[in-house]
């Protein structure tokens, strides 16, 4: 492959699309069909195409909770990426892609974020959502940021996703406040 992977996925905002919780829907059948109930105790639609009217990247973020014990990348990668999940780097959390082609982004495209019940850096992304869901002037904050580290981090997804941080963390901050998890 010639392009780098920023060159190839950049990062691009586009106006919020009412298909996303129908995306979200589809791929969650999806999921269900291929690991069925007793590996999926929990799944979320998260991130900002989970935020209605929210700009975002044009992929849906999912949030899976799998039983403490299948904690496994082989055991997922084993059952996923024949069914075109690409599974990414290892960390804390298992986590794939979908629609992600060799020319670049496909129509839907998606990315799966697997782990218990008990890792607050995964859950906590739900109170960021719902904080923003009930906050217009924080999501309309949030959306104006995100279209401006967009055109500066065009082909750096990691240094879009630092730059994010600070405002990812007060947001969170106080969501849980009024979120609490339960």
């Amino acid at each position: 492959m010639s392009q780098s992977l920023g060159e190839l996925y950049p990062v691009f905002i586009v106006p919020y699309d009412p298909a996303w919780p129908e995306w979200y829907e589809g791929e969650k059948s999806c999921l269900y069909a291929i690991l069925g109930e007793s590996l999926i105790l929990r799944m979320e639609h998260m991130g900002s195409t989970a935020v209605p009217g929210m700009p975002a990247k044009p992929t849906v973020d999912i949030l899976v909770q799998i039983p403490k014990e299948k904690l496994d990348h082989v055991f997922f990668r084993r059952l996923l990426e024949p069914h075109g999940y690409i599974y990414m780097k290892e960390q804390r959390h298992i986590m794939f892609v979908k629609g992600y082609g060799p020319e670049g982004l496909e129509k839907r495209s998606f990315h799966i974020h697997m782990g218990t019940g008990d890792d607050d850096s995964l859950w906590d992304r739900l109170c960021f959502r719902d904080y923003l869901r009930e906050h217009p002037g924080q999501a309309a904050a949030y959306a104006r940021l995100k279209e401006r580290l967009a055109l500066r981090f065009r082909n750096d997804r990691d240094a879009y996703t630092r730059a994010k941080g600070d405002f990812i963390s007060k947001i969170t901050d106080l969501g849980k406040k009024g979120y609490p998890l339960s």
